[in-house]
């Protein structure tokens, strides 16, 4: 037992869906919370013996909505876990939650079984906003939430936030970082609206009603000058903490770390296995239970691509990338990349901080476009410099940049201009 190992705990269940959600969630299915909680409970029991390899330093409990599951839910399969013998004292214990769910008394029993940080979907706080969104609370029911919240015993809060929704104006994104920042919370995270296919908010796409690329930007960047002026460093590309409360789960996630999950969609990376459970609460239910297979993907990650992912994953954080993590984790040639960072940092879209290279502000508005480039230097080079990589290179898909936006970055190398 010598290796750190995160648990990541999934509960499909919500209340309601929101337009612009598209992780695997259901409505109007509580009769199977109770099936679903014994499924979970006998899966880590199972699954106790691969466990006692690792000792477990964050637990994540995500959605779906984990707090409409219920505390009491929630506890027995958190409680399951610590049978395990496996769950550090210090451990990292999140729950989502939402603030029309935000009981007192089941955050005060959610406390005292060990779980010590919450991560609080707020949104906006623009009633109007929040109702087109989906959302079912309201402003004062965020306040309620926080209160509650601090009440029970929570002295590691993350607030979420999002920008670039329907009709919302920069005056209303800058209304609700105000307001978020009067909460003192540990911790914020501020994402950029996306909106996916088979959502009921990709209507909107393209659409005079959002905000526009210029406008998201100009969000973007007063929430990085905004925060930091207030004391909230920013770690990753959409996540600011107080020092000493950046999310140690979501690191694990960014920084190619183990990680174990369990329940309907859940995924996992363990070693060099990465795999992920069937979409489907019923079919994983009937798997615990040895009726049908349970594994949705299942794929083993060779050098190569872990060594696209250091750049991908390791570039959306302020920590960056370095030469001599790269060459000595994947025997690499770093002379490309390191030429094209470079040129990043004499277009301000990154630094150079010791022996590392990281984004700016700036840069993590292009980090699609400029980690595609990246890769691509990465590809073109590996081979040349690293004949036993040959065969594995040829075999594999070559990393491109998004349609439409090679030339435009290009373009936007020769003119050297800083967004």
């Amino acid at each position: 037992m010598d290796k750190p190992l995160g648990i990541y705990i999934h509960i499909p269940f919500c209340a309601s869906k929101c337009g612009y959600c598209d992780f695997y969630s259901l409505t109007g299915c509580e009769g199977l919370m109770p099936k679903y909680l014994d499924a979970l409970t006998a899966h880590i029991r199972e699954s106790a013996q691969s466990l006692s390899k690792y000792y477990i330093d964050s637990v994540y409990f995500g959605g779906g909505t984990p707090s409409y599951f219920g505390a009491e839910r929630l506890c027995e399969v958190f409680s399951e876990l610590k049978n395990t013998g496996m769950v550090l004292k210090d451990s990292e214990v999140t729950v989502e939650v939402n603030p029309d769910s935000a009981r007192l008394r089941e955050l005060k029993l959610l406390r005292k079984e060990g779980f010590n940080r919450i991560s609080l979907g707020v949104q906006s706080a623009n009633n109007d906003i929040l109702k087109l969104i989906g959302r079912r609370h309201n402003w004062r029911q965020v306040e309620v939430a926080v209160k509650n919240a601090r009440d029970a015993g929570f002295d590691n809060l993350s607030l979420d936030l999002i920008y670039g929704l329907p009709s919302q104006t920069k005056a209303d994104w800058a209304d609700t970082l105000a307001k978020a920042l009067a909460f003192k919370p540990e911790h914020i995270s501020c994402y950029g609206l996306t909106l996916e296919q088979g959502t009921p908010m990709y209507q909107y796409k393209g659409s005079p009603f959002l905000p526009d690329n210029d406008e998201q930007a100009d969000m973007y960047l007063y929430a990085v000058q905004l925060l930091q002026h207030y004391g909230y460093g920013q770690y990753e590309i959409s996540n600011f903490s107080i020092r000493g409360y950046e999310s140690r789960h979501n690191l694990k996630y960014w920084r190619l770390e183990e990680y174990m999950g369990f329940g309907a969609g859940a995924h996992s990376n363990v070693g060099s296995l990465r795999y992920s459970f069937v979409k489907d609460v019923q079919r994983y239910i009937s798997g615990v239970e040895g009726k049908t297979d349970i594994v949705d993907e299942y794929e083993n990650i060779e050098v190569l691509e872990r060594a696209s992912e250091y750049i991908m994953m390791s570039m959306r954080t302020v920590w960056g990338i370095s030469e001599d993590e790269y060459r000595r984790l994947y025997r690499s040639d770093f002379t490309p990349i390191g030429k094209l960072l470079d040129e990043f940092v004499s277009n301000g879209w990154a630094v150079k901080e010791g022996a590392a290279w990281h984004f700016t502000a700036s840069g993590f508005l292009l980090s699609n476009v400029l980690i595609g480039a990246l890769l691509e230097a990465q590809a073109g080079n590996r081979v040349a410099v690293t004949p036993w990589m040959r065969a594995a290179f040829d075999s594999e898909d070559k990393t491109k940049l998004p349609p439409g936006e090679n030339e435009a970055f290009r373009d936007s190398i020769r003119k050297r201009t800083i967004i």
